[in-house]
Order: C-alpha cells, then structure tokens, then sequence
C-alpha cells in the first residue's frame, strides 16, 4: 500500500482524508512533560463536497480519528464550474487571508500547504491560491473555506436573475 508523504486516505464510504497538520503539545507537571497531539484534517468526496476538523488527544491515531469525525460532520458544497471555481474570491478569517482565482483547464493546483489540501479533496483540479497574512494552518485553512462559502453558484445566481444558465454565460 503506498502511503504518501501527508497521510491521505481513501476510506471505503468514498471521502478522501488529507491531514493537514499534526502537532504535539506539551503540558508541565510535577512528574514532568505530559505530552498530547492536535490534528487539523479536511475531508472531502472529490466531487464538490469538502469540511474540516480538529481534534485533539493523547494519542495521535485518536486526535486524528476525532479530527476526522467533526470534519465529515461539518461538510459543505462548493459550488464548480467544470474543474475550477466560479470567479474569483477573498476569504478572510481573523489575520490570514486566502486569494482564490479560478484557472484554465491544464493549469493544476497553484497553491501551498493547507489550501492545495483542500482543492486536493474537494476535487478542484485548477485554481490559483495565494495565502496572504498569517502563516497559522488553522486560520488559513478557515478563511480559505470563508471563501469557499461566499462563492456564487452560477445557477442560482441566474435563477434570481430570471435568466437562464446559457443567457448568462453567453
């Protein structure tokens, strides 16, 4: 079984688990260090459905299974257009700010760490991302999914227009 370098997984219910970050607490005592992990992972079906999780553990198997467990249960639709996103978008969350532009069918995936993880997953396969203030993989990840909501979804955009799809894409 080949298991990559960010431990993505293919489970059997059909979403793809892409862990994002892992990190180890440690807490003082009087006997010494007590040592915990955090997991940040987004979980995605590949086909426009995405969401996130953080768990935290002792153990590192259970800080991802927990991380893994409120990502599926805080799923969202991003709406697509073919392989791409809709138009272009800033999505905020606290100092991080996340540029996404949509790009030409061929370009790939243009984006670094927490962001490329979500496209990955979601099964976005060409965009433009450009992380922007703080380098946090927590807040990062939060303001790309701001983004990700904000997006308009073409055909309800032309249903409240009174247009039909073809009208407004010409």
């Amino acid at each position: 079984m080949d298991r990559s370098r960010d431990r993505d997984r293919d489970k059997n219910d059909g979403y793809v688990e892409k862990l994002v970050k892992l990190n180890r607490v440690a807490k003082v005592v009087k006997g010494g260090r007590r040592f915990s992990f955090s997991a940040l992972v987004v979980v995605g079906d590949q086909n426009g459905k995405v969401g996130y999780g953080f768990g935290k553990a002792n153990d590192v198997t259970e800080a991802i299974r927990k991380a893994v467990d409120r990502a599926k249960s805080n799923m969202i639709v991003v709406p697509m257009k073919k392989t791409t996103i809709p138009h272009e978008i800033l999505g905020n969350y606290k100092s991080a700010s996340v540029l996404l532009k949509p790009a030409r069918p061929g370009t790939g995936v243009i984006a670094g760490g927490a962001v490329r993880a979500i496209c990955d997953v979601c099964g976005i396969s060409d965009i433009q991302g450009k992380s922007l203030g703080s380098k946090n993989a927590i807040n990062t990840v939060k303001a790309a999914f701001n983004g990700f909501e904000n997006l308009f979804d073409a055909k309800v955009v032309a249903k409240n227009r009174g247009k039909s799809l073809n009208e407004m894409w010409g």
